[in-house]
């Protein structure tokens, strides 16, 4: 799905989730995990997957490629928000601090600098139901 850069950068916040949604729904694979795009403002992306026995490794803990996934889709976001939407991910560390368990995954990102052709974003994810970081509203 194509979006107008200037159209993407102009929307309010509920024009830009809309917007958003279109995007994720046309990624394959977002559709394939049941992602969710559930905020996208000035502020903060926020996207959320339900955890199922599929996404899971061996040991019953959801499998670090999700995790990764879902940290990529919503820095990506973020930085389509400030940058434009054909924006891509130039690189990306990921710290495993606990295993992600529970029924729901939840990823926020937001923008610590945007430049003209490049930016730093920062994620945080958690589990749902302990759900407590991410972004300032």
């Amino acid at each position: 799905m194509a979006v107008p850069a200037q159209s993407l950068l102009d929307a309010s916040p509920e024009e830009r989730l809309a917007l958003g949604r279109g995007v994720l729904s046309a990624q394959a694979f977002s559709r394939l995990l049941g992602t969710e795009l559930t905020r996208w403002d000035a502020n903060c992306v926020q996207l959320e997957l339900a955890v199922d026995e599929r996404l899971k490794q061996q040991n019953g803990f959801v499998h670090g490629g999700v995790l990764a996934y879902l940290a990529d889709n919503a820095l990506t976001f973020a930085g389509g928000g400030v940058l434009g939407p054909r924006v891509v991910t130039g690189e990306f560390k990921l710290n495993y601090l606990r295993p992600a368990i529970g029924q729901r995954l939840i990823a926020r990102a937001t923008i610590v600098h945007a430049g003209r052709s490049q930016g730093c974003v920062v994620a945080t994810s958690a589990h749902w139901p302990m759900a407590k970081s991410g972004c300032v509203p």
